[in-house]
């Protein structure tokens, strides 16, 4: 048995491990206390039961029969390559290049990946460019049901950062809001350990879910439950007090805002008591939370996708990013600190490429803002493209570590998808869902068999591999080159992995050699931290004080909004599906519907085949109030059914005082053909629907439907 130091390879997050070999198989992880995220999670104790799970894909595989049935043959990776590509080619041949389709999921989600291989001109996607020289803008991925409204959109039409470009400063904050996120679940969980600490130093913690969630029972938080969908209200009730109680930054206001006179006339609707009748949290919190808020020496918020999935789920985030600049708790010690570039090292990018020029990707039309952005198509409009040629035909779609139908609305919808393509190539650790109706599928290794490169702000490490690929799985890359170099164009891509990494540090200030001499990982020095970076130049490229957005001020009206034809200020959208727009609907379905949460155990809809990790979490649950349970005679363990107006899906009640009344959180992400029966089984999207989305981002409202909960009596 020998020890090495390296970095867990089950998701992209690179935390710092001590990974225990014996006979060249890795046989435990445990956390490297060295490294900046030296942490494990409880996926990551699991490690050797998925590397080594016998339902690995080991070896290019194609279709035998019928699309769906799951019947393949082995076949060598020339085979597998050359099909891919001559296929390609013949789909072009007849429908034009733009008829072949590139979707990625969290599979591939790997720093080198989404930095060497994003469309150019971009921030932030994990979009691959390798069908660009083919001559097909129909890249696409992941960002079209998460992150892309809070992430990208929301803060960049606001005030010119990238949410990734932010931190919480929560060691030096007072108040911690954890408003529509769970930190215990984070990939990697680092975030708990700072609540943790400061909480020891005595800071508050605020937590807004219609969840008691784990994080808030665990820190003592001040639970504020919410009826889903409504947060934008809440946000603008918020506002209002501070407004009127004269507690926002009126420097801040007076010189680095535009649409404060607007926003104050929008916002008088929507006073405490409304607000109450809207959210359901009761009046005196609205206003004893705005004033924590803007009290505090510094507030920090921990945000994720709980805002993201309703009708108004960009402008709601919107809303509180503006509640947190107008308190004074933006870019100041314990706040909301925006990062600067030389606070992160910055691998070399120009290798990227440029979408064809001449053909619009799908959903451009509706959706402009996601396309702004992210310069790929939307994946929620390719039914359209697949299904009614419009705006023009999708013949051909690559699909690479992704499941598709576990994570989008309407699975029937995506399986007529992909059995009316003319050919469909899947790579993957995993069959799924979405490989069972491919022509080719081949076989990826994970991120303990390949080399790569990992940034940490100012910490830089390679990635080393740890292991053999397993049968013959190759690395993304590898599959990437193969892919390019039948295309025609493989010199556009590195040969190898080493090459790669050569990639992206040339022009920096590190090289390869001087990384591989520091298995370890090199800490570069760090810049003095600054705050209120706007005051200095530091935030526009032309180095002028003010923000990077169209005006030069954080856009409380957002120009660009109003430019593509949106309300420029942060509107807060009544659920086109819920109890008060669809009063009729709701007599039938009175319960709002809420899911997608994440789980400590699984990673989406991977891992439900490991018996080890299925154990602790065997059964997929929907959690809802006792006096929602009593008024059904449902107790916790009882089979129920979750009925929507679209379909039902079998759960295991979960009956509890911590979720808000009249809402219910149901297990997300089940429905993998390799899982546990019970998971295979329940594909929450049976019940979601593929046309509610915010009409901003394109993101589909998973957390603000309608729905009932029944028992089963044993029924199928």
């Amino acid at each position: 048995m020998k020890t090495v130091r390296g970095l867990c390879g089950l998701c992209a997050s690179g935390c710092g491990v001590l990974i225990s070999l014996e006979n060249d198989r890795i046989k435990r992880i445990t956390p490297d206390k060295t490294h900046p995220t030296g942490t494990c999670c409880a996926r990551g104790a699991h490690v050797p039961d998925v590397v080594y799970s016998p339902d690995r894909l080991l070896y290019p595989l194609k279709r035998k029969d019928e699309r769906g049935s799951g019947s393949f043959e082995r076949i060598g990776w020339d085979e597998a390559l050359d099909s891919i590509a001559d296929n390609l080619k013949s789909i072009a041949a007849r429908f034009g290049p733009e008829s072949v389709c590139m979707y990625t999921g969290t599979g591939t989600f790997e720093p080198s990946l989404w930095e060497q291989l994003s469309p150019a001109g971009t921030r932030e996607t994990s979009a691959w460019d390798l069908l660009f020289p083919f001559g097909s803008p129909n890249t696409t991925g992941a960002g079209s049901i998460c992150y892309a409204s809070h992430g990208i959109i929301a803060p960049v039409t606001t005030y010119g950062v990238y949410e990734i470009d932010t931190f919480a400063d929560i060691d030096q904050s007072d108040l911690i809001v954890v408003w529509g996120d769970n930190p215990t679940a984070d990939s990697p969980p680092v975030n708990m350990k700072k609540i943790a600490r400061a909480r020891r130093k005595g800071a508050r913690v605020i937590v807004i879910d219609p969840r008691r969630t784990d994080t808030a029972r665990v820190t003592g938080a001040k639970w504020i439950g919410i009826r889903p969908g409504t947060d934008g209200a809440l946000a603008l009730g918020m506002l209002r007090v501070i407004i009127e109680e004269n507690l926002y930054d009126r420097e801040f206001v007076e010189k680095w805002t535009v649409g404060f006179e607007d926003l104050v006339r929008y916002i008088d609707a929507f006073s405490p008591e409304r607000v109450e009748q809207i959210t359901s949290v009761p009046a005196e919190d609205v206003r004893k939370t705005a004033r924590a808020i803007a009290q505090a020496k510094g507030a920090s918020m921990l945000s994720y996708s709980g805002l993201e999935y309703s009708n108004s789920g960009t402008q709601a985030i919107r809303a509180t990013l503006i509640l947190w600049a107008l308190t004074g708790n933006l870019d100041v010690p314990g706040g909301k600190v925006i990062k600067r570039v030389e606070d992160v090292f910055q691998v070399n990018r120009k290798r990227r490429l440029k979408p064809p020029a001449g053909i619009d990707p799908v959903g451009k039309d509706r959706y402009p803002l996601y396309h702004l952005y992210r310069k790929e198509a939307h994946a929620m409009e390719l039914p359209r493209a697949i299904l009614q040629s419009d705006p023009y035909p999708i013949r051909a779609m690559f699909v690479a570590g992704a499941s598709i139908l576990t994570g989008y609305p309407d699975p029937d919808l995506w399986r007529r998808c992909f059995r009316s393509l003319d050919f469909m190539a899947v790579t993957d650790r995993f069959m799924t869902g979405d490989a069972h109706y491919a022509d080719i599928v081949l076989p990826a290794t994970t991120h303990f068999e390949r080399e790569s490169y990992m940034v940490y702000d100012r910490f830089v490490r390679l990635r080393e591999r740890v292991i053999e690929p397993l049968g013959e799985a190759r690395s993304d890359w590898q599959i990437v080159r193969g892919i390019a170099e039948r295309l025609g164009y493989g010199h556009l891509y590195p040969s190898t992995e080493r090459e790669m990494i050569e990639w992206a540090l040339d022009g920096t200030e590190l090289d390869s050699e001087t990384l591989r001499r520091h298995p370890e990982g090199i800490q570069l020095a760090e810049p003095k931290r600054q705050y209120r970076k706007w005051e200095l130049g530091l935030l526009r490229e032309d180095g002028k004080p003010g923000f990077e957005t169209p005006s030069g001020k954080f856009e409380i009206a957002s120009k660009t909004l109003e430019r593509h034809g949106y309300n420029p200020l942060p509107v807060y959208k009544e659920p086109e599906e819920g109890p008060v727009s669809t009063r009729e609907l709701a007599k039938e379905f009175p319960l709002v519907f809420n899911s997608g949460a994440r789980n400590r155990f699984f990673y989406n809809s991977r891992y439900h085949n490991i018996p080890s990790l299925v154990k602790r979490f065997p059964l997929p649950t929907v959690t809802m109030n006792t006096a929602d349970a009593e008024a059904r005679d449902i107790r916790s363990g009882d089979e129920v059914w979750v009925v929507s107006p679209r379909g039902r899906v079998r759960y295991v009640a979960e009956v509890t005082e911590d979720i808000f009344a009249g809402a219910i959180e149901a297990s997300g992400h089940g429905g993998s053909p390799i899982a546990s029966r019970e998971w295979r089984e329940c594909n929450m999207n049976t019940l979601t629907d593929h046309n509610n989305r915010d009409p901003l981002s394109g993101l589909p409202v998973y957390k603000a439907l309608l729905c009932n909960v029944v028992k089963t009596n044993g029924k199928n």
